[in-house]
């Protein structure tokens, strides 16, 4: 028989918070600062796709789409098992060893033609990524009372950016002095950091697969294959009858889509177009994390005097001005004063556009879980048709420039729906 974990435990808590500090440091060091840049170099600028050809950058994006398009269809069965199955920490190994693995095979993409082991590895990596912060974010109510939620998420957020960045920094040390590491030339070392990360994920990740709940002991229940989706259904069938709720879900599939995208190629485009070499890239990246801290804190307290409808807005007018000008930068330096702002934004967009999304949930509601795992899917899915929206308007075009523009249509229509919503509880 299982022992039951004392909830609130401070030692359970922090092991729960390094699973934070270790995976985190694939979404800031891979995803978004060096990855980009570095299989742009890799790759020619154009690559063979069936009868035709698609730009490099395109592929690109299209991977992440096709990842998240995979990771969505698949999370709800996940939190289903999550949920029901009491298996979180047997499927926690799963994706964290696929996805460290997955990352430390990128050390094989090393020249166009092994382009796809850089693919693979970088799509099954981030359905690792993912599919780990399904299980990790589903141990939440096992160790922590209700009443502690928010402080033991926010312990998880800080492990998750202080881990991030330590990393980063040790990679922006080896790249830039690659000589002195033993490496013939800078775009050698690239690769080291990939090794870094999927070493320093699995290797930190050990700490909260010691420390959390074991698992349930015996069969998975019945029917727990088809128990997420269902839950979705359900969902579903509430939300579709209120207007005002489909229209913020409406809104927030949009901004969500545009956020997304600059978030995962703001680094192939700096790189594509302003010729960022793989450090300043870094350092650009370590301004954007710094700046949404404090400017997740910002529109924190503005929301607390105009209200949460009315900072979206403001925010989605600094997204639109933020692509519109984006696509006219020419140097350097406008790009980092425009990664400023897009950290001013980031941070209070994700944070925000979460804690709105709760005031809709209906009062006394026992499926909160349900709700989340709704929104998480519209999440994901938004994910995917930005950056394939990005990669499609580049390809047709033949100018990343338009794709940014698209981006601008957004955050645009965004505007148009939140500017109708109100934020109130849900009628049921």
């Amino acid at each position: 028989m299982t022992v039951p974990t004392p909830k609130n435990n401070p030692e359970t808590i922090k092991g729960w918070a390094f699973f934070d500090w270790a995976n985190s440091a694939y979404a800031l060091v891979i995803t978004v600062a060096i990855f980009p840049g570095y299989f742009e170099s890799m790759t020619p600028d154009r690559i063979p796709f069936g009868n035709s050809t698609i730009s490099n950058s395109t592929m690109y994006s299209w991977c992440i789409s096709l990842a998240y398009l995979i990771i969505a269809l698949i999370s709800p069965l996940l939190s289903g098992i999550a949920d029901f199955g009491g298996r979180r920490k047997m499927f926690l190994r799963f994706f964290t060893l696929l996805g460290s693995l997955a990352c430390i095979s990128l050390l094989f993409f090393t020249s166009e033609q092994k382009m796809w082991v850089g693919v693979v590895g970088f799509i099954l990596a981030t359905i690792g990524f993912a599919g780990g912060i399904v299980f990790y974010n589903s141990f939440l109510p096992q160790i922590a009372t209700e009443d502690q939620y928010d402080k033991v998420s926010a312990k998880g957020f800080t492990y998750g950016f202080v881990g991030s960045v330590i990393l980063l920094v040790i990679n922006l040390i080896v790249i830039q002095n690659a000589t002195f590491f033993g490496f013939s030339e800078t775009i050698k070392a690239i690769p080291a950091a990939f090794v870094m990360v999927g070493l320093w994920w699995i290797g930190f990740a050990q700490i909260p697969l010691r420390r959390l709940p074991d698992d349930r002991k015996g069969d998975l229940p019945d029917g727990i294959m088809e128990k997420g989706y269902a839950e979705l259904r359900k969902v579903w069938h509430i939300v579709r009858r209120d207007k005002n709720t489909l229209s913020y879900l409406a809104s927030f599939f949009c901004f969500n889509a545009g956020v997304q995208a600059v978030l995962f190629l703001a680094s192939l485009f700096a790189e594509k177009e302003l010729g960022f070499e793989t450090s300043e890239l870094i350092y650009l990246i370590l301004i954007l994390q710094i700046v949404a801290i404090g400017g997740a804190e910002v529109f924190a307290r503005i929301s607390g005097r105009v209200g949460n409808r009315n900072t979206m807005v403001m925010m989605l007018v600094i997204w639109t001005v933020i692509c519109i000008v984006g696509a006219r930068v020419t140097s350097g330096l406008e790009f980092y004063l425009l990664a400023a702002a897009v950290g001013l934004v980031m941070g209070g967009t994700q944070s925000l556009a979460r804690s709105t999304y709760a005031k809709f949930l209906p009062e006394d509601t026992p499926d909160t879980a349900s709700y989340f795992s709704f929104y998480d899917v519209m999440d994901k899915m938004s994910t995917v048709v930005g950056t394939f929206v990005f990669g499609i308007v580049e390809q047709i075009t033949g100018n990343m420039r338009y794709s940014v523009m698209a981006l601008a249509v957004f955050f645009v229509i965004s505007l148009l729906v939140m500017s109708r919503v109100k934020v109130q509880k849900m009628a049921v």
